[in-house]
């Protein structure tokens, strides 16, 4: 064979190697781009998370202000009650 038959070969052979170890780091790039994006999309979700939770302990926090009121007003609606039941002993003042 001629020699630039061996010549254009071994140029060929070269690009394909070349072409082989150039992507093996894209790949692992691809990987690692393909991690990043997996862990941005968890920090996402984790911080979606994290604001229903706050909005939840918000809303636990103001119904138990509600409760307290709404235990203060029976309280006092009990003690009218117990003022105005002439069948109620009124309580003895020397205690």
């Amino acid at each position: 064979m001629a020699i630039w038959v061996w010549i254009v070969i071994a140029i060929g052979v070269l690009v394909v190697l070349g072409l082989v170890g150039f992507g093996v780091p894209r790949g692992r790039e691809s990987r690692a781009a393909h991690r990043r994006e997996k862990a941005q999309e968890l920090r996402q979700e984790a911080e979606t998370r994290t604001r229903q939770a706050e909005e939840r302990e918000r809303v636990v926090r103001e119904q138990e202000q509600q409760a307290r009121e709404a235990r203060k007003v029976a309280a006092e609606v009990g003690a009218r009650a117990d003022r105005l039941d002439p069948d109620r002993e009124a309580p003895d003042s020397d205690e």
